[in-house]
């Protein structure tokens, strides 16, 4: 009887070691009713997000493998219905883009816009964060007043810089006129417009940067910096070997996002310039734009001009991401 009992313990116990897969449905029954109400509480999001990017995505993707135009398009005119006629044509609008002029041209301007305006955001925010960091007489109305401009919409701040800006009765002309000096035509010559956008960009992204580094260089031990004070480093020293490691974690995220929004800064560059002069200011997704809702719409060129866009966004993040890496392993 009782070599019985350890024999069916036995087999039940070998029974339950040959069923794992009953033992994992069975756990994660068991996390499906203990946290329901956080996936209840994230489903919206989910739904929403689904809805407004993962289909727009999709349509966009197959819209850029085929010939759509605003002709070929279906459309309801009064009672009549015309059907759609585009047809599917693979990869031939990406080669029509990547084999044209008017794409390396974009894409150089693009990826200079892009460099300077992040490296202006960076390192202005990086010393008006060093300033805010210090002790400083009336330092929380300095924060105010510098994070003001990321509290104004960019097209506000667009619309101002445009009259500002404006050649013949804007602000800065006439005070340079007032001190005896031409005005410069700022948003009708190729250079200056380029210097006009990078401006108000520089003006828009640097409070973002100015407080994500302020909260890096705030997350640093202070002990640090004394002890190497104590030591004798020099405060060029402190800020190389103690600073600039620190804010390593903080500087990584906000130069990729920096990277990403300046690289689809569509309100700046449309509303400032409007792409102009003679396209000189166009980036790539304001002449995706333009190719969508301007002229004879060519949907399936611009559907195809955005995958481009999304495809060397996501590439230029994973180099970077790698490169960071491996520079931390280094380290």
């Amino acid at each position: 009887m009782t070599t019985q009992v350890v024999d069916g313990t036995a087999a039940g116990a070998g029974a339950r070691g040959r069923n794992p897969g009953g033992g994992r449905q069975g756990s994660a029954g068991r996390f499906l009713s203990r946290h329901w109400y956080a996936w209840a509480m994230c489903a919206p999001v989910v739904v929403v997000t689904l809805v407004l990017v993962g289909y727009p995505l999709v349509r966009g993707v197959y819209l850029s493998l085929t010939d759509a135009t605003e002709a070929n398009m279906g459309r309801t005119i009064g009672m009549n219905h015309i059907p759609s006629t585009y047809e599917f044509v693979g990869l031939s609008n990406y080669a029509d883009i990547v084999t044209s002029s008017e794409f390396l041209s974009r894409l150089g301007w693009t990826i200079t816009w892009t460099v300077v305006c992040v490296a202006l955001h960076y390192g202005i925010g990086l010393g008006l964060a060093l300033l805010l960091n210090r002790p400083l007489r009336f330092r929380s109305l300095y924060r105010v007043l510098l994070v003001l401009p990321w509290a104004v919409p960019a097209f506000v701040s667009a619309f101002i810089w445009r009259y500002l800006l404006n050649g013949e009765f804007g602000v800065i002309n006439a005070m340079l006129r007032a001190v005896g000096l031409a005005g410069v035509e700022w948003l009708d010559d190729p250079f200056w417009a380029k210097i006009s956008v990078i401006t108000v960009n520089t003006w828009l992204g640097v409070p973002f940067m100015m407080l994500a580094v302020l909260g890096g260089l705030q997350a640093i031990p202070r002990e640090l910096y004394e002890a190497a004070e104590v030591d004798g480093a020099t405060p060029w020293q402190r800020f190389r070997h103690i600073t600039v490691p620190g804010l390593r974690p903080v500087a990584s995220t906000v130069i990729l996002l920096g990277t990403i929004w300046t690289f689809n800064q569509f309100p700046v560059i449309y509303l400032v310039t409007r792409g102009g002069p003679g396209g000189s200011s166009e980036i790539l997704v304001t002449y995706a734009y333009r190719q969508a809702f301007e002229g004879i719409r060519n949907y399936s060129g611009s559907a195809a001009w955005g995958v481009l866009i999304l495809v060397l966004l996501l590439v230029m993040a994973v180099v970077y991401r790698r490169a960071l890496r491996r520079q931390g392993e280094a380290w």
